[in-house]
């Protein structure tokens, strides 16, 4: 028992630095500080072929896990609240320091940046915001029961150690 959370946590610590090694990386290429070219796909590989190592698949079983995990990995974050950080962004562009907004692409999305629009509207009233809020929970609750089938998806595919590694790691309940 202890043995296996201290795989995990190690598992975890690996990943940590494989993203800070890769930031770091990114900067010293381009010479500027923070502005790095960070590869989001690379380093979703990075991390499904960690996932694969953990659960111990071989490439015929990684073939059947690997999407149905990574739909339950996106699921999660939809159910999360479907969110692009504090301010609503998702990433960085044009100039030195301008933010750059990209139009919601989910239902949880668009609730979100629904209810967030009210609330920066400093004139809204109580039923406006009410409202707001009843379709960002029914998009949220949506969200969720995606998730719940995703993850019974996941779990006919998966043997009992696979499952309860994912367990142990927050994918599955």
């Amino acid at each position: 028992m202890f043995t296996r959370r201290l795989e995990l946590g190690v598992l975890a610590l690996a990943i940590a630095l494989i993203a800070c090694v890769g930031v770091t990386m990114a900067q010293e290429r381009t010479g500027r500080q923070g502005r790095g070219r960070f590869d989001p796909e690379q380093m979703r590989q990075r991390i499904a072929e960690r996932m694969k190592e953990m659960l111990g698949a071989t490439d015929e079983e990684w073939a059947v896990i690997g999407p149905r995990l990574e739909k339950v990995q996106a699921l999660a974050r939809e159910a999360g609240g479907g969110t692009r950080g504090l301010f609503g962004f998702r990433r960085r562009g044009g100039e030195e320091g301008e933010e750059e907004a990209e139009e919601p692409e989910s239902e949880m999305e668009k609730a979100t940046a629904a209810l967030r629009a009210v609330l920066d509207e400093q004139t809204s009233t109580a039923t406006q915001i009410r409202a707001s809020l009843t379709a960002y929970r029914a998009a949220r609750e949506k969200a969720r029961q995606e998730l719940a089938k995703g993850q019974a998806q996941l779990r006919e595919v998966l043997s009992m150690r696979q499952e309860a590694q994912l367990v142990l790691i927050g994918t599955l309940d």
